[in-house]
Order: structure tokens, then C-alpha cells, then sequence
């Protein structure tokens, strides 16, 4: 089948020095970009880490540090991938809490700007296991009738995922699913805006979920000892948390959210104090009478006439 498609939608794949987000560094991505008129487009890239290889990594994804030792740095490739990027939806297999997450702190440490907050993502392995509850190469096994060959490079997870995520469409388009809150929907539809929503149900604002939305859009803290306040009511209440993050063990794409969201309450802040200072200034100032010309003149007296003389020394 084929998708329907917006604009460009890239899956990708990583092969990293491990499974740390904010630390762990690739070594190799992937990408297919499937094109609004059904055609593919696929890039791979090894990247020199700049830093060793684990051997328990490399026995998983064969990739050494001599296989990446004359490789281009991701400072040096990045710009090319945000080209090839550029105007995409992302997908691709434990996507939204990997493989986005990491290459976004790829690109900040790298200092490119790339925009995540205007693109859908979509996460097969959302899809799947809220639907099947399996791994990818049981998904490929299940959904598509064959074993992946070569698993575990990225370039063949990526066309597996590709194929996957075209067999669940067909196979839940019409069907029924229940939330948790009893909610009957067919979430499941050939259509990138409907699968980012379903495979974001837990609704995250910075993909590690430490912040997330509630209902009403509000940034909520996901974690420690703040779970479930909302990130502008911990700053009013205890602002030593912003630092205590921004300073932490946390990916730089959480910082960025949560620097965004700090500005926003100051700037708040800020705006309430100058209204309330406005406010105060127009109390104090002199109220001036205004004169009513229906007011009959009060006639001159002599007295009126000897305070004349002596304003005036007359």
C-alpha cells in the first residue's frame, strides 16, 4: 500500500555506544525517506563518535572503532542530514523514546538547529505494542509473514519497520480500540497526523517524558518528587528546581524545554508586576475636577477681591 502522505516522512535507525540518551553517541544512521508520491529515498552514514565503542555495543551491532575511526564526526555530517531532513515527519521503532532523543542532542552539542516542535512523529512500536504487545522482528514476523534478514543493521530494521508500519495500517484502519479511560476510537488510520497522536498517547514535551501535557496542554513534572505539579507551580514554589535540572544529568532537549517554559513564567511574571505597577501609578495620581459649564458662576465677593490684591500686589 501506500502512505498518505503530507509531506516527506523519514524513518530511521540508530546504532549508538549504548542506551544512555544523554551521554551515549552514534555510530551509525539510517534513513528511508518515503516521498508524498510513493518514492524512497535512503541514506546511511557512519559516524566517528569521538569516543570508544563499548564491545558489548559492538557485539550487538558490529560496528568497531577501526570501522569508524576515518568516519566524519557528527559535528562534520550533521548539516547534511538536517538538509536531508528538512521538511520531514519522523518514524521509526522506539523512536519517540531513542533514536529522536538521541539524535537531538547530536544536533545540540553539535550546535545545529533543528526543529522538532512543528514535525509528527510516529512510533511503530507504540503502534505495536498497544495493539500486539511484541518485538520488531516478531512484528515483522507477524505483520508482514517473514524473517528480517541481516537483523540488527539499521538499514534492514528501517525497510523492516517501513513494511511493518504499511501492514498495521491495513490490518487496524477500521478496527476498535479502547483506552483506559473506556474511550472507543480507530486511532489506527493512513493518515501521519492521527498515527502521531496515537503513538504520543502519554502526550510528552520533550520525548524522555520527565515533562508531559495534561488535558488542558499544561506541562506537567513526570517524575522525582514534584509528579504531577505543573512545571509553572514548581518554579513558583520552589525556583531552585529550574537550576537543580538545568544543571542535572539531563538530555539537552529537556533543558531546551524546560528553559522555554521557565522564560514563558518570567515573562508572565513580568507582565503581571508592570500591570500592577500601572495600576498603582493611576491610583496615586491627581485626580483632576472636571469643570461643569451647566454650573451656575458664584458672584465675586470682597473677600474674593482682597486675595486678588494680594496674589497680585495690586
Amino acid at each position: 500500500m501506500k502512505l498518505n502522505l503530507k509531506r516527506p516522512l523519514a524513518f530511521f535507525d540508530l546504532e549508538t555506544t549504548g542506551v544512555n540518551v544523554a551521554s551515549d553517541r552514534i555510530v551509525e544512521i539510517s534513513i528511508l525517506k518515503a516521498m508524498p508520491d510513493g518514492t524512497e529515498n535512503v541514506k546511511t552514514l557512519r559516524i566517528n563518535p569521538g569516543i570508544p565503542i563499548p564491545l558489548e555495543s559492538s557485539l550487538i551491532h558490529g560496528i568497531y572503532d577501526e570501522d569508524i575511526r576515518h568516519e566524519r564526526t557528527f559535528k562534520q555530517a550533521g548539516e547534511e542530514l538536517a538538509r536531508f531532513l528538512d521538511d520531514c515527519d519522523l518514524a521509526g521503532y522506539n523512536s519517540n523514546r531513542f533514536d529522536i532523543p538521541v539524535l537531538m542532542e547530536e544536533f545540540l552539542r553539535a550546535g545545529i538547529d533543528f526543529d522538532i516542535e512543528n514535525r509528527h512523529t510516529v512510533d511503530v512500536q507504540n503502534i505495536f505494542h498497544q495493539m500486539e504487545q511484541r518485538t520488531l522482528k516478531a512484528a515483522y514476523q507477524f505483520y508482514c509473514g517473514k524473517d528480517i534478514e541481516n537483523a540488527h543493521s539499521a538499514e534492514a530494521d528501517i525497510k523492516a519497520t517501513y513494511e511493518v508500519l504499511k501492514a498495521q495500517i491495513e490490518r487496524y484502519e477500521n478496527q476498535n480500540w479502547e483506552d483506559k479511560r473506556g474511550l472507543v476510537s480507530q486511532p489506527v488510520q493512513n493518515n501521519i497526523e492521527a498515527l502521531h497522536a496515537f503513538t504520543n498517547l502519554n502526550k510528552p514535551v520533550d520525548f524522555t517524558a520527565r515533562m508531559i501535557y495534561d488535558d488542558n496542554g499544561v506541562e506537567i513534572i513526570n517524575f522525582g518528587k514534584h509528579k504531577g505539579r505543573s512545571v509553572e507551580e514548581v518554579f513558583q514554589t520552589e525556583p531552585s528546581y529550574y537550576n537543580w535540572m538545568l544543571n542535572g544529568d539531563f538530555p539537552l532537549y529537556t533543558k531546551r524545554c524546560l528553559e522555554k517554559i521557565w522564560n514563558r513564567f518570567h515573562a508572565k511574571k513580568e507582565q503581571i508586576r508592570s500591570n500592577k505597577q500601572n495600576l498603582e501609578a493611576a491610583e496615586k495620581a491627581p485626580q483632576n475636577t472636571p469643570h461643569n459649564p451647566n454650573e451656575e458662576a458664584k458672584p465675586i465677593t470682597n473677600d474674593h477681591l482682597e486675595q486678588l490684591k494680594m496674589k497680585f500686589g495690586k
